[in-house]
């Protein structure tokens, strides 16, 4: 699966690079492991599998 897949299937346009919220944490995309998204949280090591429809949205980009 790629991140073509879950665009085009979740209606979703996450792309890699993109920062993002999941359930209140911050992070960034860095992956989508087979059909999730796959979220690298700000001060984490490791990455998490996060579902593309729950609760997870792009973040505020402040200036």
């Amino acid at each position: 699966m790629s991140a073509a897949y879950v665009r085009s299937t979740y209606g979703v346009d996450f792309k890699r690079g993109d920062r993002v919220t999941v359930n209140g944490r911050p992070g960034l995309v860095v992956s989508f492991p087979s059909q999730y998204v796959g979220v690298r949280f700000d001060g984490e090591k490791v990455t998490c599998r996060c579902h593309p429809t729950w609760r997870i949205e792009h973040a505020e980009v402040s200036s």
